[in-house]
């Protein structure tokens, strides 16, 4: 195959391979070729510092110190296919993007004797090809990349070229790789399980307590994701026509127009489909009467996520078993909020909110035994009917700090600035024969953001309505 059908070329090289092109793609004569190289003015501009600047110098210092003497390695990502010879839009690696605010694809940045340089692929050079042929970094098809300059001047930390990484990595010295973001940067760097692996552990357990501009960060998402919700809601009459699908477009139009992405697929499960805790097919019909679970959540520009769920009657008011149902899973959020505080278990939250649950499942007569039998770690019957963990720690990742050490999360304390889910649902699935029929069919989950503060907590989430009052107004004053 030749190198002009292989659009997988390593960036790592020196910038002289050839474009990126597809079998396809139209002939270029030289002639055209060498106009094309001529006639090009400057398009560096000024850009501004980038907030997180500052916040990151200190996460780098800190993540240094913890590694004296040593080569850490982060890199940012690539592309990866979606089909074919398309890929998915680019989102770069959490502890890259945490370490250094950039979010260019193929960038690593290395820290080194305390000094971090980060090595990047710039806009494309006018006197190459590559930026009106490449599909995958050419300006003229995937839009223009920043200049190194530009990148430095607005992450404040050296920049220089990617294809001067091997020799970096080539000197002698202990390296440590963050593994499993970029294959081509983990086969410059011989492995080391056990090393590497504390490197990411290190790294996850670094973010677990957000300093007060990543709190904005997560405040800015939650409020848009509020939006989004409403969105939804104002379109209630499309959705009711188009199912929900029609939720699912709504919220990626808000997440889209005032933030970076999703953070998530988007949960759209109405009726029996909210009985499946990640239905993301949102394929299904929004049906009067019946509940819809929304658990969706926007990932801001700077790459921090909410992670709201409401379930909502589609009809605008609540039968007397609904609102029963939703009243007990409102009445184990609350508890589980309750329990979040600087020095309370992690888990917490999750043993609160599932005391309430056991003894109302044992009031609905459902359990085979007490429900304080059924509350024993030897047991847990009850769990039948909630399925999930209630809590899960939230930041840049939906589910963020996923390499910590267990000990620490999930088996640790809370402290100031961690920010956490508290989500308890109940699902009596459709074929459940141990319950009555009308409750069959039937998923509830209530899920806000969470932010442990120095005298307890505080609810980023808030302004989208809980209680079942307050859902019914909210409902009429924004529906269509």
């Amino acid at each position: 195959m030749s190198q002009a059908e292989n659009p997988q070329v390593n960036p790592l090289d020196d910038g002289d391979e050839a474009p990126r092109t597809e079998s396809h793609d139209p002939q270029v004569p030289e002639a055209y070729a060498a106009f094309m190289r001529t006639g090009w003015g400057s398009r560096e501009t000024e850009l501004a510092p980038h907030p997180v600047a500052s916040w990151a110098a200190g996460r780098r210092q800190a993540l240094a110190e913890a590694f004296p003497g040593e080569r850490l390695v982060v890199p940012s990502g690539t592309f990866k296919v979606r089909s074919n010879d398309t890929d998915y839009r680019f989102r770069s690696d959490t502890a890259h993007t945490w370490l250094s605010g950039n979010q260019t694809s193929d960038a690593v940045l290395v820290v080194e004797d305390g000094e971090a340089v980060l090595y990047a692929r710039p806009g494309s050079d006018r006197e190459t090809d590559e930026f009106f042929r490449d599909r995958q970094y050419g300006d003229l098809w995937a839009g223009r990349r920043p200049s190194l300059r530009e990148m430095s001047d607005s992450l404040g930390l050296e920049v220089r070229h990617v294809a001067d990484l091997d020799e970096t990595l080539g000197r002698g010295g202990k390296t440590r790789v963050h593994r499993g973001v970029d294959a081509r940067v983990d086969g410059v760097v011989d492995g080391d399980e056990g090393r590497d692996g504390e490197l990411a552990r290190v790294l996850s357990e670094m973010r677990l307590v957000k300093d007060a501009w990543e709190v904005g960060e997560l405040q800015e998402a939650c409020d848009i994701t509020t939006l989004g919700f409403t969105d939804s809601v104002a379109e209630w009459d499309r959705v009711l026509e188009h199912g929900e699908r029609w939720i699912e477009g709504t919220f990626f139009r808000r997440a889209r127009a005032m933030g970076n992405d999703l953070g998530y697929d988007a949960i759209v499960g109405g009726g029996a489909h909210a009985t499946t805790l990640h239905w993301i097919d949102n394929s299904g019909p929004v049906v009067p009467g019946e509940l819809i679970l929304l658990d969706m959540g926007v990932e801001g520009h700077n790459l921090y996520t909410a992670d709201v769920t409401r379930t909502l009657p589609v009809s605008g008011t609540w039968t007397g078993v609904q609102r029963d149902l939703y009243s007990l899973v409102l009445a184990a959020q609350t508890a589980g909020i309750a329990a979040v505080r600087p020095g309370a278990a992690f888990l917490a939250a999750h043993h609160a909110a599932m005391e309430v649950l056991a003894h109302g499942l044992e009031d609905l007569g459902l359990l085979p035994v007490s429900a304080e039998e059924a509350l024993d770690p030897a047991s847990k019957v009850y769990a039948r009917w909630t399925l999930h963990g209630t809590s899960h720690m939230l930041g840049m990742d939906v589910h963020d700090c996923a390499s910590a050490s267990l000990d620490v999360y999930p088996r640790g304390d809370l402290a100031a600035g961690m920010c956490l889910t508290v989500e308890p649902g109940l699902y009596f699935q459709p074929d459940d024969l141990l319950v009555p029929e009308e409750l069959r069919g039937i998923g509830i989950r209530i899920e806000d953001d969470i932010l442990v503060t120095e005298d307890g907590s505080e609810n980023l989430s808030a302004a989208l309505p809980r209680d079942p009052d307050e859902i019914v107004e909210w409902m009429a004053a924004h529906r269509r």
